[in-house]
């Protein structure tokens, strides 16, 4: 699993996770993987796979619809590709 230190992390910074950690009922390093999560991943993004199937949807594509595509699709071994 991947590790970042912060280096130059101000004292009140630093206390102010503290604080917030102790508020929350866990570690610094857990209270600030939280911050980043959040921070990166936000809760409302839009997710591709969701947004999708929803543009799907409006369209009156259904269930047995995608069944169909499946039974259509090129079911063939891929053949990696070559560089020579």
């Amino acid at each position: 699993m991947p590790a970042v230190t912060i280096r130059n992390l101000s004292e009140e910074t630093h206390r102010a996770l503290r604080v917030r950690a102790a508020h929350h009922g866990r570690s610094t390093e857990a209270e600030i993987r939280d911050i980043l999560d959040a921070a990166v991943r936000p809760v409302n993004r839009v997710k591709l796979g969701s947004l999708l199937m929803s543009i799907g949807r409006e369209a009156g594509i259904t269930d047995a619809d995608v069944d169909a595509f499946g039974q259509l699709r090129d079911q063939t071994p891929v053949e990696p590709a070559t560089f020579e």
